[in-house]
């Protein structure tokens, strides 16, 4: 039976408050890794656990950890990306709503890890409550001194800032993060160089998802072993699934990686509406290709939904049932990636710019012989010609609709309508 490890207190009232955080245990993975570890050590840890980046990447963390040059003449930086601009994603606001505690015990156990004394939490400004409770918990942490100078005895020091966003999307591609936190228009850096090397005004920088951060301060206290005893060898650990859309019960779920994505829509979220079927699912965010209801057996990690054609992304599940347009939807999801490119690389802007008239005129019925092939031919454009994954994203999804749900592209060109109205 799989007990909640992230989630584990977010139903405790006071979840949110010092008091109740060290009740459960909390802050005692730090000490432990002060006392018992050095930062290289923790490094190896966190390596040997094999945990992988919950921000969708899937990148392995402590590589990322063990990137960083051990000797420079600059500060070190730890960035938490928790601007969540995915739709269909909310698992870190919950995190930080009702367990803000666990991330900073994250960020300082992570900040020991690779010399940092400084963390900025990017976080989105609709993100209100989040805010106040990351705030009073930093201020709680300060005056027990788990944060500051000499934490815990030790020669560690560390400080927590909070940077709110003002809703860019593309703030979410680590590097556009970081030129938004240094005060500039928040578009992608070209890499290399990587921020591991050069990345927060020019010193080496970590960027790690909340949820990444959340789950560090546990394999420190309970072991590496532990962490990878949950899912597959590959992508092991707890997980948090975002699922909303048309299901019986919608919510977050935590469950072990690699769950079978049909067991956690029709088992443990309650399946389709009453009176309708699951046509299918994204998985993972907008940014991931649709799943057609056969494919529904693919398991929940990186590696067996890249294999699907789709991908892990930020878990945030989207069902979709057959009362729905999958024109529609392709539509409204291509009309978000528009209005939220940077502009910055010419396919990208200028692609989705015709992508959106193209399809707005197949939806509304205005649709000409050949549009199907031109929206094929502008994403063939797009994707991997831009310098961020945003141009991609939108590609793949667009191809994935297309590919799984023509006939309803084409009912709308030939018949110059759409069959769900």
């Amino acid at each position: 039976m799989f007990e909640p490890v992230l989630l584990k207190n977010v139903a405790v009232p006071d979840s949110h408050l010092l008091s109740t955080y060290e009740a459960g245990g909390g802050y005692q993975a730090l000490a432990k890794a002060l006392r018992e570890y050095t930062p290289d050590e923790v490094v190896n840890l966190v390596k040997q656990s094999n945990l992988r980046g919950r921000g969708g990447a899937g990148f392995p963390t402590g590589m990322k950890w063990s990137f960083v040059p051990k000797q420079v003449d600059k500060p070190k930086y730890l960035c938490c990306n928790a601007d969540e601009g995915e739709p269909g994603t909310f698992k870190d606001r919950i995190i930080m709503e009702r367990d803000p505690h666990q991330l900073i015990e994250g960020l300082a156990v992570s900040a020991y890890a690779i010399g940092a004394k400084t963390a900025y939490v990017y976080i989105r400004g609709e993100y209100v409550t989040a805010i106040r409770r990351l705030e009073q918990a930093i201020a709680e942490a300060h005056e027990k001194g788990y944060l500051g100078t000499g934490i815990l005895g030790s020669n560690f020091d560390f400080a927590v800032h909070i940077h709110c966003g003002a809703g860019a999307y593309i703030c979410g591609e680590e590097t556009a993060m970081l030129e938004s936190l240094e005060g500039k228009r928040a578009q992608p850096r070209l890499k290399p160089p990587f921020p591991a090397v050069a990345g927060l005004y020019a010193s080496p920088t970590v960027i790690n998802n909340v949820e990444t951060l959340a789950c560090v301060p546990h394999i420190v206290a309970r072991g590496a072993d532990w962490f990878r005893g949950i899912g597959p060898d590959k992508s092991p650990g707890p997980k948090l699934y975002c699922l909303s859309g048309q299901v019986r019960k919608p919510g977050l779920y935590e469950l072990p990686m690699g769950i079978p994505l049909r067991e956690l829509v029709e088992e443990h979220a309650g399946g389709a509406l009453p009176g309708r079927k699951i046509k299918a699912v994204i998985p993972g965010g907008v940014s991931a290709p649709v799943i057609p209801e056969h494919g529904l057996d693919v398991r929940m990690d990186f590696d067996s939904l890249a294999a699907a054609g789709s991908m892990l992304g930020s878990a945030g599940v989207i069902v979709i049932d057959d009362s729905t347009c999958m024109v529609k939807v392709a539509t409204r999801i291509i009309e978000f990636f528009h209005h939220e490119s940077c502009g910055k690389c010419t396919p990208c802007r200028e692609g989705l710019n015709w992508v959106v008239k193209v399809l707005r005129r197949v939806e509304g019925g205005d649709g000409a012989p050949g549009d199907l092939e031109q929206l094929e031919m502008l994403c063939k454009g797009i994707f991997g010609n831009t310098f961020c994954a945003l141009g991609d994203g939108a590609a793949m999804g667009l191809r994935a609709a297309l590919a799984h749900f023509r006939d309803e592209f084409v009912a709308h060109v030939e018949e110059r309508r759409c069959p769900f109205h």
